[in-house]
């Protein structure tokens, strides 16, 4: 008895075109990215093409290509040559770009020239979500990961060794433009002045932009150490002011006043030749050193939407806490009722600044240890003050003990998804201004994640 199968055959042809959107179900996160962006005004990218003039070919639409990048980091396919493959061999790319093929060029092309813009749809993203009551603004936590920049950390060099290499290189660029400087003349000698003298040694070429690069990241560091040097010496004046408007007798030593023109980098300040905005941070997940940036994050707790965004290049998180406040107001139009940070956010400034947008802020001054309570043990030296015992009383109490422990399952999970489950561990961008783009751009397709998720939850009755 023969058996009966379903006909096969690669050389069967179409009777009819085919439509693509049938390859996928209706309800896949593919075309949910499709109306999304549809929505999306995208005029900031359209108006930067001029009208056409017939000559070559016209670009691709720019909603095609927002479309395949936003749908490329949802899905972790960050990389221009992966997402130009996978328009030939994955059915979704396939008919989210209408059987198109932008090649990687174009796409790495688009994306760089773009960037900015699609940083910018961060906060239309955001406003759906709000829209779709995703957004409740009780409670948001805030914090920071470390990313990986697009940069090895052993091509980072210290203050102190460049000091060396630039008085070694200058010594080897002497040399070698003394050897240049004799065999010409022995030359001029021998065949006359005939021939051109103004060819360089090879070695003398590849030392020289050494040399040019070494002594910028130099200047680099030393104009960083003149502002710290200033901003250390405003803040001794205002505290030698407060202190002649004291009355009585103080003992405490009066405060230094640095001077700016003489402060001099610290000799193991480094920075990195690919990246030198990029920092070496240490990684507490790992509890490993990495060329990097710290990517901060504040979410809502309802629904874990991401709120407000930012990346920086300092170790410590204690600056981006007002900026952060700023934005997310700026985005959501209201502050939250509850803000909870680790210890790297605490500061009298930070507090301060929540106070005075009305957001109750849980921030404790000490790092948690294991085995010991909240709020417990000896106080670290540089958080002692009125402040700080406040903040430790706070959190000793049953309801602060209960509001900040929701942080860690507030806004450790986004960044564990982030990089576990989409695979985003490094910045495929260098210099702050674009990994602050892409980060916006994680952070955006974050929030289409969770809006495809909500929109295809059952309905209650």
């Amino acid at each position: 008895m023969s058996k009966t199968f379903r006909p096969y055959s690669l050389d069967q042809r179409l009777l009819l075109p085919p439509d693509l959107r049938e390859w996928v179900p209706e309800d896949d996160l593919v075309w949910f990215i499709s109306d999304t962006v549809d929505e999306l005004d995208l005029s900031a990218i359209v108006d930067s093409y001029e009208e056409g003039d017939g000559r070559g070919r016209p670009p691709y639409h720019p909603a095609l290509m927002v479309k395949l990048l936003l749908y490329a980091y949802c899905v972790g396919l960050p990389s221009s040559r992966k997402i130009e493959r996978a328009t030939h061999r994955d059915v979704a790319f396939r008919a989210l770009a209408a059987d198109q093929h932008p090649d990687h060029d174009r796409i790495a092309e688009f994306r760089k020239r773009h960037l900015a813009a699609l940083a910018q749809l961060f906060v239309q993203g955001l406003r759906l979500c709000q829209a779709a009551g995703l957004v409740r603004l009780g409670h948001v936590a805030l914090d920071g990961t470390k990313i990986k920049a697009n940069a090895s950390r052993h091509k980072a060099m210290s203050y102190a060794r460049m000091e060396q290499t630039e008085q070694r290189l200058q010594e080897e660029v002497r040399r070698l433009l003394d050897d240049a400087e004799r065999v010409d003349a022995a030359e001029d000698a021998e065949l006359g002045r005939g021939r051109r003298g103004d060819e360089l040694p090879a070695e003398l070429a590849r030392r020289e932009p050494r040399l040019a690069k070494i002594r910028a990241l130099k200047a680099a560091l030393e104009h960083e150490a003149r502002e710290r040097a200033a901003q250390a010496a405003a803040e001794a004046r205002a505290k030698l002011a407060a202190r002649a408007q004291r009355t009585g007798r103080n003992k405490s030593r009066p405060p230094t006043v640095p001077d700016p023109a003489a402060a001099r980098p610290a000799p193991t300040a480094q920075r990195n030749f690919t990246d030198p905005d990029s920092r070496i941070m240490k990684d507490g997940a790992t509890d490993s050193f990495v060329q990097g940036y710290t990517a901060e994050a504040a979410a809502d707790s309802y629904a874990q939407i991401v709120v407000a965004c930012g990346v920086t290049n300092a170790a410590q998180d204690v600056e981006p806490l007002a900026p952060m406040l700023a934005e997310l107001e700026s985005h959501t139009g209201q502050c939250p009722a509850v803000l909870t940070a680790d210890a790297g956010f605490f500061s009298e400034a930070n507090l301060r600044a929540a106070r005075t947008r009305g957001v109750d802020a849980y921030i404790p001054p000490d790092r948690a240890r294991h085995g010991v309570a909240l709020g417990g043990g000896p106080p670290a030296p540089n958080r002692r003050g009125e402040a700080s015992e406040l903040m430790r009383a706070k959190l000793r109490t049953a309801l602060g003990d209960a509001i900040y422990r929701r942080r860690k399952a507030i806004i450790e999970p986004i960044f564990a998804y982030i990089k576990d489950r989409r695979g985003f561990r490094r910045f495929s961008f260098r210099g702050l201004p674009n990994v602050r783009a892409e980060w916006s751009m994680i952070c955006l397709t974050h929030n289409l994640l969770k809006l495809h998720r909500a929109r295809t939850w059952p309905q209650s009755a």
